[in-house]
């Protein structure tokens, strides 16, 4: 080939990775230029001082500049530091090998058992199931807890929300929940939550078992957008067992964190603050995550369970309203309850299924009404029973709750180490609504 045909071909090719320079560093966001990007790109930056890198993702676009939040922390990077984009962009690895282990958003291991081979990639954000794509709820889920099977049934392919104070038992429902299903696939998200709790929740919650289970952890100590896209990937690993017609039970622990990764986030980028702080991306952000859960058509299901943590009980703090309008059920669990030993403290009067009446039989429903009928009964004449200012045959069915009250209450509280079969959970349940005393 002559020369100049040569160094025509070559001169029309470029061969050398394109980069762009850090110009600004603050203690959330880096700014950098000369890389054509998109919102949402994923580049990496290597420091030119030591071997430090980092990814992150580009967030805003101002003319020739543009704004990266990083997944780890800012210390060690500064003025000059290159700035490359990577190829793999917003994907995780998926597949079976996932399975019986405890990984970090990008899915690297973080339980010391070796590399987690895999060639399948999956998007980290997808869209939501299609309305019309949707199966119906038309199966029962159970979870092995009685207070749920039997007064809040929940459905295959429902999402349900667990609301909750500090320290009122959250995590130790959400391990009997994950013991006492038989989802052949178990996903648990630990998003933001103390370092501590991690071995905690797996050798006390979950007794060391991890068979079937994958556990995405982003802790406390992570960046906000680690936290952020630790919820989002953990759901990707949901949707790959789901496309292949399997069956997933998703717990997320827990929806309030994942808001204040994105309100440290948005807060970073300039939103303004709205209700509590928040700023409008937090709320919008929910439907995003928590819709990608459901049933769908021609392939399995993701049941899901958000824990939302209440902060000073208030159950009109923004995440929790919004959480409770979109998902399909909400349980409330009661500090009042636990006072009196009552475990798992579910409310049961202020918790609520919303395809519940759908997926049950008569029998089972109208025994459900009763319970609860019964059990509202004696919680607004509580005080005077108390007090004995209740004269005994002045109401035949509050005299009939105040006989049943002993049983209703053991019915509701259940060791943490025990899982209820459902027929013999409803079974019991109907021989206490048929009982004579």
């Amino acid at each position: 080939m002559p020369f100049k045909s040569l160094k025509d071909k070559i001169s029309s090719k470029n061969y050398s990775i394109r980069f762009g320079e850090v110009i600004k560093i603050n203690a959330t966001v880096i700014t950098a230029k000369g890389l054509n990007v998109s919102i949402s790109d994923m580049v990496k930056i290597i420091s030119n001082t030591s071997n430090q890198e980092t990814l992150g993702m580009v967030t805003e676009i101002d003319g020739f500049t543009f704004l990266i939040t990083p997944f780890s922390f800012v210390e060690g990077f500064c003025s000059g530091d290159k700035v490359f984009l990577d190829q793999t962009g917003m994907n995780i690895p998926v597949g079976d090998a996932l399975l019986g282990r405890v990984v970090d958003p990008f899915m690297h291991p973080i339980d010391g058992k070796g590399r987690i081979e895999s060639t399948i990639y999956s998007p980290i954000i997808k869209s939501p199931i299609a309305a019309m794509k949707r199966g119906m709820i038309d199966e029962v889920f159970p979870v092995g807890v009685k207070s749920i099977d039997a007064l809040l049934t929940c459905g295959k392919g429902q999402k349900l929300g667990i609301f909750a104070g500090s320290g009122v038992g959250k995590s130790t429902l959400m391990g009997m929940i994950v013991r006492g299903t038989d989802a052949p696939i178990k996903i648990v998200a630990l998003i933001g939550e103390r370092g501590r709790e991690v071995p905690e929740f797996i050798e006390k919650n979950l007794g060391g078992d991890l068979t079937n289970t994958v556990i995405i952890v982003a802790t406390s100590d992570d960046s906000p957008l680690m936290r952020k896209y630790g919820a989002f990937a953990a759901m990707s690993v949901a949707e790959y067992f789901k496309d292949k017609g399997l069956d997933v039970l998703f717990i997320m622990d827990s929806v309030t964190r994942f808001a204040m990764a994105q309100r440290e986030i948005g807060l970073a980028l300039g939103e303004p603050p709205t209700s509590k702080g928040y700023p409008p991306s937090s709320l919008s952000l929910l439907p995003q995550l928590m819709e990608r859960a459901g049933k769908e058509e021609g392939k399995g299901s993701i049941t899901a369970f958000f824990t939302v943590l209440i902060e000073g009980d208030d159950m009109s703090d923004p995440i929790a309203d919004q959480s409770r309008s979109i998902l399909d059920g909400h349980i409330i669990l009661s500090r009042e309850l636990t006072d009196f030993g009552i475990y798992p403290p579910i409310h049961i009067l202020n918790s609520a299924s919303r395809v519940m009446n759908d997926i049950i039989s008569e029998e089972h429903l109208s025994a459900v009404l009763r319970f609860r009928r019964m059990y509202t009964l004696l919680k607004e004449n509580e005080m005077l029973i108390r007090i004995g200012a209740y004269a005994k045959g002045s109401d035949h069915e509050l005299d009939e709750a105040i006989s049943k009250k002993e049983i209703m209450e053991k019915f509701m509280t259940q060791s943490s180490l025990l899982q209820n079969p459902f027929d013999d959970t409803v079974t019991t349940l109907l021989e206490i609504i048929n009982q004579n005393l």
